[in-house]
């Protein structure tokens, strides 16, 4: 009888938590006509992209209730084919930020892929919406855990976000660049919301390298924010490509549909090193594990996270994968 391969994500994290695996791009859409677009959109090319429905800037003043009420209804519909829709809500100064979580949870809770939190001041803020979204869950019956998706775009949530990123239930830490200039009072020009200048500004790359550092070191995606280049998609391409090889982003925000699959294709890993991980991922899964030799060089346990997460990170962005290993890994 064929002994049973044990699968990476239980063998490899015993005593911790896998890192998250997100697609490599976060497409954002607000009105119901956009949100319908991009998931129509996410059914053709599959799940290499997130749709992020927006309560925030999406919803019309005076309507929050009903654009709401909408958002819910789009995320618990059969177009939702993959379960990979989240909702950004209102601000914790917003009088309507609970009635988002009451009205979303309420009616999506058990499909809904995440929460966004936006311009979170500090630590204290965030545990704050995150006590009502797990209030509002067991109000509503709903016993999963709701990933949260917090956005830095203030001094304060800079300041601590080290802090932000271990808070349970976090999966992603997003850099919100043009709330975070607007913050700083005219001291960074407008020049730094664009490349190069979001690239190359003492405060913004400060401000990049911290998120990205406090996401990897709790275990944490650092999503990375929007090109605001929406016609040229090789800027949008480099823009990513710098953000994934210069500051170690790993997902980016869209804000048209058009920059979705240059975000996806510059944070693709190189196809080289996918090869070798699914060769030494099949070896270590025959081996039950152990340590083994591939190609003169000895890999055990600790190397093979590293493959297992660059191999994740490929089959999330929907690269082919070499020989069995989707097979193997995936189905």
């Amino acid at each position: 009888m064929a002994t049973k391969r044990l699968h990476p994500a239980s063998v490899l994290y015993r005593g911790g938590k896998p890192f998250p695996a997100l697609s490599a791009c976060e497409h954002y859409a607000g009105s119901e006509k956009l949100i319908n677009k991009a998931l129509k959109l996410q059914q053709q090319l599959g799940a290499i992209f997130d749709v992020t429905c927006d309560c925030e800037d999406g919803a019309p003043a005076g309507r929050e209730g009903e654009h709401a009420t909408m958002v819910a209804a789009q995320i618990a519909s059969a177009d939702n084919k993959f379960d990979r829709v989240g909702a950004r809500i209102h601000d914790i100064s917003h009088p309507h930020w609970q009635d988002d979580v009451a009205t979303i949870i309420g009616g999506a809770g058990n499909r809904l892929a995440y929460i966004v939190l936006p311009k979170v001041g500090s630590m204290d803020d965030a545990l704050v919406q995150i006590s009502f979204i797990e209030e509002a869950c067991r109000r509503h019956g709903v016993s999963r855990t709701i990933p949260l998706h917090v956005l830095i775009e203030t001094p304060g949530a800079l300041h601590e976000a080290w802090q932000i990123a271990a808070l349970p239930g976090v999966e992603s830490l997003d850099f919100g660049l043009m709330d975070f200039v607007s913050s700083h009072h005219g001291a960074i020009p407008a020049s730094a919301m664009k490349s190069p200048g979001q690239f190359e500004h003492p405060l913004i790359a400060r401000a990049k390298c911290e998120i990205a550092a406090a996401a990897l070191g709790n275990g944490v995606v650092p999503s990375h924010n929007v090109s605001v280049e929406i016609r040229d998609t090789s800027v949008v391409f480099e823009d990513a490509m710098r953000a994934r090889k210069e500051f170690g982003y790993l997902r980016m925000w869209s804000i048209h549909p058009a920059q979705i699959e240059p975000i996806v294709k510059a944070m693709r890993p190189d196809f080289t090193e996918v090869a070798d991980a699914a060769d030494i991922l099949q070896a270590a899964q025959d081996a039950d594990w152990g340590p083994i030799q591939q190609e003169g060089k000895l890999h055990d346990r600790a190397s093979y996270r590293y493959y297992w997460e660059l191999l994740a990170r490929a089959h999330a962005t929907g690269m082919e994968l070499p020989g069995s290993a989707s097979q193997r890994f995936f189905q």
